[in-house]
């Protein structure tokens, strides 16, 4: 009796995006969950500056430490194809006249990106046209959720509580900075918040407790997007996050976590830098301290929230709440969280192999459906039109 072929995944980590670093991390956090015996893993780190490359030497996370990275033997450039007769990686796909390419068929690709090029909407295209299936949102959810202000819009045709909130362009502000100012005070009230549109991570963000402050903050987002948000503080608030993974009619919800700073926001350092195997796991209450009333009313609102923006494979969602007042806002949609929550998930009972073997299975699920779609739709459209001449074109028949 023949062996069992393992499933090859596809880690995809790196990226052209300030969320680099967090990507690789993440990256590698997904490939040790796996179980070897049952999955062959290939790594695909996609650098700073957008090339692909592939190798044995870039599962091992020490090595990114090496300048040479790159160059250690083993390593090679690729890309992933969209033609769908080769459903993978090209591996040395400039080969010269003294080596060769070759395809590396996959079965499924595990997108490890956080941000621009990769967590919104770009990758998930890219695997679209190769046909090759892929974990977490599809195109149109992972581009929606990357925006803040659009996801916003969503959410409360959805009845998904969330801050009121200011957009604007980078041009408007640097050729009418002081009627932007204008129209912000008069529209919020401090303190608040500026953020890029579209980047998490809470790179970029800041917040303004005055007007100096408030134009500091813009100049600051302005470098990371052509559109800036800027939304109300919420003082005395807690934040309270929930996960939630699924596809189709099914979802579920992961039990509370409320994150612990000894600042307003959890920065960029907070967050991956002063914990644990890259994030600061030692800082949250897990389960959240709340009663089972607002447990399941933050669950419920997730798992709404989920489905508003055709959510598949799994989340994170932030909330800001007031427990005293009775106040919950939905702050923000990770569909590619930091260590995957591995941390909420594992108080449900599934381990980090389980879990990445789920999102695995919820990929060729999604893929599965897909493909009941029709694209293949033939008419005699092209020869009647070649025969009568299309009008307005060059050369056409009258």
């Amino acid at each position: 009796m023949s062996e069992r072929r393992r499933t090859c995944v596809a880690v995809i980590f790196g990226g052209r995006s300030v969320e680099h670093d967090v990507s690789i991390v993440t990256g590698h956090q997904i490939m040790r969950a796996f179980p070897e015996d049952l999955y062959e893993l290939v790594p695909v780190y996609i650098s700073r500056d957008g090339a692909w490359f592939t190798g044995d030497p870039l599962l091992d996370l020490d090595n990114f430490a090496n300048k040479g990275l790159l160059q250690l033997e083993g390593v090679a450039s690729c890309l992933l194809s969209p033609d769908t007769r080769h459903h993978g990686l090209i591996v040395n796909p400039l080969a010269g006249r003294f080596s060769k390419s070759a395809v590396k068929r996959i079965d499924v690709a595990f997108p490890a990106l956080h941000g621009t090029h990769g967590e919104d909407g770009s990758l998930q295209g890219l695997l679209e046209l190769a046909d090759v299936p892929y974990v977490g949102y599809a195109t149109l959810g992972s581009a929606l959720t990357n925006d803040k202000a659009m996801t916003k819009m969503v959410l409360r045709q959805a009845d998904v509580p969330v801050l009121d909130d200011f957009v604007f362009s980078r041009e408007s502000w640097l050729n009418q900075p002081d009627q932007v100012l204008e129209e912000i005070q008069q529209s919020l009230a401090f303190p608040l918040f500026i953020k890029p549109a579209t980047l998490g991570s809470s790179i970029g963000i800041s917040r303004a407790d005055s007007l100096p402050l408030l134009r500091a903050g813009i100049d600051i987002a302005a470098n990371f997007d052509r559109r800036i948000m800027v939304e109300p503080a919420i003082v005395d608030g807690i934040e309270i996050n929930c996960s939630v993974i699924g596809f189709g009619d099914e979802f579920q919800a992961s039990t509370l976590e409320q994150p612990l700073s000894w600042d307003d926001f959890l920065s960029y350092e907070d967050k991956y830098l002063r914990g644990d195997e890259g994030m600061k796991s030692a800082e949250r209450i897990i389960p959240a301290p709340v009663n089972d009333a607002l447990t399941t009313r933050l669950q419920q609102l997730s798992l709404r929230a989920f489905q508003a923006v055709d959510g598949r494979g799994i989340a994170r969602i932030d909330f800001l709440v007031r427990p005293e007042q009775d106040e919950i806002y939905l702050n923000e949609i990770n569909t590619m969280p930091g260590s995957l929550a591995l941390y909420l998930w594992r108080e449900e009972g599934l381990s980090p192999s389980q879990l990445v073997q789920r999102l695995v299975d919820l990929a060729r699920e999604a893929h599965a459906e897909k493909r009941r779609n029709m694209y293949d739709y033939q008419t005699n459209l092209v020869s009647v039109a070649s025969r009568r001449g299309i009008k307005g074109s060059k050369g056409a028949k009258s």
